[in-house]
């Protein structure tokens, strides 16, 4: 499908005429006109803006750039020459661009891929990484492939976590930390304090993630992993109650409008601001704002379906469906409600700790309202099964 094809595919799902893009992105109809026709090339300016604009996670990027056939293969990169290229110790410029590219890749398949197998190949290529670090290389070289490590570590650190092994996890997580920090790459090290605001948020210690989440504000330096460390904060700070929520969200939501628009906002490691809108929903869901959680679940989800009805992050929309049942349940809707828990329970990707927790915030919000009913019951067997 054409970049072209794929523009009127999204302005047409989101119901949107030429003059709404128009307004939207301040190119002329005619011109956008003439991409969805085939006349003009689209540059990537123009890909960057549409795609932003129609909420298209990427997709019309990817097809600007004519790399739509391998921006869905599992792994573009990972051939045997690439590999035989590592193995002889070289690190080329062209080398080491391949790596990159592999590396990028498989953090845009977190959100889809198979835990265990994505795992596999993220250690996989660790330990090519790892064997060209034991060898003499120049000074840039070793710089890239730390830094290629440290992503590939923090990947793989959240996929065990994903996965229920939290012993691995962290020293996964350690190893990202160590590698970003002798990189002297801000970023990395801020996700690796992000992680630890993950893991503690999900295990309960609220304090502790505030004190992660603050910790890796001071190195993260206005990046996408500052605007994350920000919401872990929010999110943290809701459960326990505090009243400074909004000022806290607005301080990300501020800093992430003025960070670029990711070239892939399907990477696990890039926030934009339909990742933003997901994190407002759980603070405000937690908070009993109702309203507004809804609001921001349904459009998460609608973020989060492609024209043809695919969802691009299952892990994402099954927790938008557990906001929305607890809004139902709150409302008095059981049926409805649970409904919704069993459906974001469902079999696919899922971070398994992550999932347990607000699908156990649905349960005892259901057993609080509804004690005594079966409903209740069937859901809690099959939060236990999870």
């Amino acid at each position: 499908m054409t970049f072209g094809d794929r523009l009127r595919e999204y302005r047409e799902f989101r119901g949107w005429s030429l003059a709404d893009l128009n307004k939207a992105t301040h190119y002329s109809r005619s011109y956008l006109s003439n991409l969805e026709n085939g006349r003009k090339a689209p540059t990537d300016d123009v890909a960057r803006a549409c795609d932003a604009a129609l909420r298209a996670k990427g997709e019309l990027i990817a097809a600007a750039r004519g790399d739509k056939v391998s921006k869905l293969d599992r792994t573009p990169w990972q051939t045997a020459e690439l590999i035989q290229r590592m193995q002889a110790s070289d690190t080329t410029a062209s080398t080491l661009e391949s790596l990159q590219a592999t590396v990028e890749e498989m953090c845009c398949q977190y959100n889809q891929r198979d835990a265990l197998e994505l795992r596999q190949e993220a250690h996989g290529w660790l330990h090519h990484v790892a064997t060209l670090l034991d060898r003499p290389v120049g000074l840039k070289a070793h710089t890239d492939l730390l830094v290629a490590g440290g992503w590939l570590a923090l990947l793989a650190g959240c996929v065990e976590y994903d996965l229920g092994m939290r012993t691995a996890a962290e020293s996964t997580r350690v190893a990202a930390m160590q590698l970003g920090l002798e990189a002297g790459h801000p970023e990395i090290a801020g996700w690796g304090y992000e992680m630890t605001a993950w893991f503690a948020l999900t295990q309960g210690r609220f304090r502790q993630a505030i004190d992660a989440a603050q910790r890796g504000q001071a190195v993260a330096q206005r990046s996408s992993a500052h605007v994350q460390l920000i919401a872990q904060e929010a999110k943290a700070k809701a459960r326990l109650g505090e009243s400074d929520l909004q000022a806290v969200l607005d301080n990300g939501k501020e800093m992430l409008n003025h960070l670029p628009y990711p070239d892939r906002p399907e990477n696990h490691f890039k926030v934009d601001p339909a990742k933003w809108d997901y994190y407002a929903m759980d603070v405000h869901r937690i908070a009993g704002d109702d309203g507004l959680a809804s609001q921001y679940a349904r459009t998460v989800i609608d973020d989060n379906i492609t024209p043809d009805g695919h969802e691009l992050s299952p892990m994402r929309v099954s927790e938008c469906r557990i906001t929305l049942g607890i809004v139902a349940g709150r409302e008095g809707d059981l049926e409805q409600a649970v409904g919704l828990g069993m459906s974001a329970l469902k079999d696919g990707r899922q971070s398994k700790v992550h999932l347990q927790m607000i699908a156990g915030e649905l349960g005892r919000e259901l057993r609080r309202r509804f004690p005594g009913e079966g409903l209740v019951a069937d859901f809690s067997e099959a939060l236990h099964g999870l």
